[in-house]
């Protein structure tokens, strides 16, 4: 089925791709762990991570570009370990777009049917209809350096999607974009990815893209698979303290469990004391964990937790005002909701930080 075809919605049937027990290392650095997940058919899915945790290792694995020491890679119920990257069906977007800078728009979304020997009337279709599809037919015949950041972007994505790929795999392809762009370029590739059905893989350390746009995240970190689930599933449930701190912003609150007569109390020092759920079974080394958004500074209502705090500085945010409050030994953040003239709390204020009954989580690592 062609690029314009699909374009109109009657696209080949997307693909699964499942990743099996796969380990990878490069002498002895173990790069990849005991790697087990799936990628749904038709799936945005993105890897994400902090430098260094194995994601573009993964993806150049799915990819055919690195060879795992142990475990399989599978695309539509297919074993690909033994094939080279020309025979899996994948088409991968590099962060750095790679355009041949001698070859214009039309030369560069050309070249890769013209290296599988494409007859010409369908290279000229389909590289017309791809261009139609990022919104870059106008622009046919300039070079790369004639064009913005995010049109090269476009570019590099006609030209893997021109070739009618089972698996579309993006290696950070917004890290070269403003920030201003990088909101725009991301919701064309959402749309882009809905209108085709392609099952499709991002690689990003930048949570909030991930968040923005994909359907499911598996959050990384030294090679292991920490999480996988929806963004806000991960967001508002986070497996372990990595999840909960690299997912948005999250209070960690170090501390104790003690048991005064009977009661159990978690002791985060310099005389904060939390109370501890009865009904749930917490680790010995867990933590108190709650987002910014989850407390609040000012009057308590009945049944909240009451916490005496200090006011140690505000950032503006726009809808809110993250106020950074000391209590006990702890620096906790807390969004307050912004309206036009309303006062802030001043540095140095006493005030209250006011925890729901059953806000926040209590994680290990």
């Amino acid at each position: 089925m062609s690029v314009a075809s699909t374009a109109r919605g009657r696209g080949p049937a997307a693909v699964d791709v499942e990743i099996s027990g796969v380990n990878l290392s490069y002498g002895a650095n173990h790069v990849l762990r005991n790697i087990d997940l799936r990628v749904e058919p038709g799936e945005f899915f993105a890897f994400l991570g902090p430098s260094g945790c194995g994601k573009t290792t993964l993806l150049r694995l799915i990819a055919g570009f690195n060879v795992a020491d142990s475990g399989e890679v599978k695309i539509g119920g297919r074993d690909v370990g033994d094939l080279p990257a020309w025979k899996r069906d994948v088409g991968m977007v590099f962060q750095s777009y790679a355009l041949w800078p001698h070859m214009s728009v039309r030369g560069n979304v050309a070249f890769g049917l013209e290296e599988r020997r494409v007859p010409r009337a369908e290279i000229a279709r389909r590289v017309a209809a791809a261009l139609d599809l990022v919104g870059l037919a106008s622009l046919a015949d300039r070079k790369p350096s004639q064009l913005s950041g995010g049109q090269q972007q476009r570019v590099a994505l006609a030209r893997t999607i021109v070739i009618e790929p089972k698996v579309l795999l993006l290696d950070e392809p917004l890290s070269n974009l403003d920030a201003k762009m990088r909101v725009q370029v991301r919701h064309e590739l959402r749309e882009l990815q809905q209108r085709l059905g392609i099952t499709t893989i991002f690689v990003t350390h930048d949570q909030e893209e991930a968040n923005a746009i994909c359907d499911r995240i598996a959050v990384m970190n030294a090679g292991i698979v920490q999480q996988v689930g929806a963004p806000m599933e991960l967001y508002a449930n986070p497996a372990n303290l990595f999840v909960a701190n690299f997912l948005g912003t999250a209070n960690i609150v170090d501390g104790k469990f003690v048991e005064t007569n009977g009661v159990r109390a978690f002791d985060a020092g310099g005389g904060l004391m939390l109370p501890v759920p009865e009904d749930r079974a917490i680790p010995p080394d867990a933590k108190f964990v709650f987002r910014p958004q989850d407390a609040r500074p000012g009057p308590v209502a009945a049944g909240e937790i009451s916490l005496p705090a200090r006011v140690l500085g505000h950032e503006f945010l726009g809808a809110s005002v993250r106020y950074r409050l000391a209590t006990g030994a702890a620096e906790i953040f807390v969004d307050a909701p912004f309206h036009g003239g309303a006062g802030l709390l001043a540095n140095g204020a006493a005030t209250t930080l006011a925890l729901p009954p059953g806000a926040g989580l209590w994680l290990a690592r």
